[in-house]
């Protein structure tokens, strides 16, 4: 069973950061892709960015590219998203998901992920 936990949201002003992180546990996850997703109140889920475990190629959406990073720590089994120059319209629960699919990063930007966590919410205010 694969579980995801994230943290690290909360409330920060416009042009401030964030680093979240989504912790990994119930398999190896070599041959995984995993990414965040974000969804804002009454509006549909958004995909935010995917990483590739094995290689650690990356592919971001329009909207957080040059803002956005994702990282991860492969002896923790944790995956970061760096957020910097917050913009109000940010303001989301934040999603991390795990595929064993494990394609490309960008397919992620049309098609989701097999597992994922909670959510945890980030307020940027203006």
């Amino acid at each position: 069973q694969v579980q995801l936990v994230e943290s690290g949201g909360g409330l920060v002003q416009a042009g401030g950061s964030l680093r979240l992180s989504c912790t990994a546990s119930g398999r190896r996850f070599g041959s995984y892709a995993m990414g965040w997703f974000r969804q804002a109140p009454g509006k549909g889920r958004e995909f935010v960015g995917a990483i590739k475990w094995s290689d650690g190629s990356t592919y971001y959406a329009d909207s957080v590219k040059g803002r956005f990073t994702i990282s991860r720590d492969n002896a923790k089994n944790t995956m970061y998203l760096q957020m910097n120059s917050l913009k109000p319209e940010d303001t989301a629960v934040y999603s991390c998901a795990a595929d064993p699919q494990g394609y490309t990063p960008s397919t992620y930007s049309r098609y989701g992920m097999r597992y994922w966590g909670e959510g945890t919410q980030v307020t940027v205010s203006s």
